[in-house]
């Protein structure tokens, strides 16, 4: 029972994080946080001494780098966040009989196969911080038997680290919203991801999974759907990623097929609107 377990945090201020932590306050789950000055995972001296301090039976990885057109320009710190510290947290975690989870990412994959992506399909990374995260999966894998490893796509939640909180301050300075409609993933509620991370958890699952919500949508669909269901009366209007300028390419299609964890642990994950709407309603309480 997760209850009786004792659970590590890190990258505290994260809205997967926070998710986290909201969902072992109401439960009455023992847990300790870190935010990155708190707990620089790059530190493995830290990252040791702090874990051997603390002797949580879980540890949740929700630290990562995740500037994607900056790591363009900045692929060593990319590689020490996402590969080498999730490589020394999974290393500690195993050498003291911690279990470890860790969260990736759908951008491991190409966009070429039009089709959603299973885990037993053949990452293939087209920016470097793809890469990095891909990499971060590979240390994951070879060190910790005692594992989770999930892709998430679109994470958004709590707090203003994602696309819906940029689309409230959009909405706040424009008469008008044009949204890229050239791509297809899905978003994916934090509130989900920490709900299945736990019950996973629950039933001993190990190894890798995809985690997103069900459905499938463009970041235009999203926003349109966002806007419907908040009442708001302005126009968005799609758009091609061609007008806007990008350093780091970005795959077309990434979406994450969930039928492996949803047929493991015998749930329905929630539609993407679905989630969307309680997101809005939570907000709204």
């Amino acid at each position: 029972m997760n209850k009786n377990k004792k659970f590590l945090i890190t990258g505290s201020n994260g809205q997967l994080a926070k998710e986290f932590q909201h969902t072992f306050t109401e439960q009455n789950v023992q847990y300790t946080a870190f935010t990155r000055s708190q707990l620089d995972i790059t530190d493995f001296a830290l990252v040791e001494q702090t874990i051997k301090n603390e002797k949580p039976d879980v540890v949740l990885n929700c630290a990562a780098y995740n500037l994607v057109d900056v790591a363009e320009d900045q692929p060593e710190i990319a590689h020490k966040i996402n590969v080498e510290a999730v490589g020394n947290l999974a290393r500690v975690c195993q050498a003291n009989g911690i279990f470890f989870v860790h969260y990736s990412t759908d951008y491991v994959f190409d966009g070429q196969k039009n089709a959603p992506y299973t885990e037993e399909d053949e990452p293939n990374p087209i920016n470097v911080y793809a890469q990095s995260k891909y990499q971060g999966e590979q240390a994951v894998e070879q060190v910790a038997k005692d594992s989770l490893t999930f892709r998430v796509s679109w994470v958004f939640g709590e707090g203003q680290q994602n696309f819906f909180y940029k689309v409230e301050q959009w909405l706040q300075q424009k008469d008008r919203l044009q949204i890229v409609d050239d791509n297809k993933s899905v978003v994916t509620y934090a509130k989900d991801i920490v709900d299945i991370t736990l019950l996973a958890l629950e039933k001993g699952l190990r190894g890798l999974y995809h985690l997103t919500n069900s459905g499938a949508c463009s970041r235009y669909e999203s926003v349109k759907y966002y806007v419907m269901k908040k009442g708001i009366d302005k126009p968005v209007d799609p758009i091609s990623s061609s007008h806007f300028v990008e350093k780091a390419k970005r795959a077309p299609y990434t979406l994450l097929s969930n039928q492996k964890i949803s047929k493991e642990l015998n749930i329905t994950i929630p539609h993407w609107q679905d989630a969307v709407d309680r997101f809005i309603e939570r907000k709204n309480k």
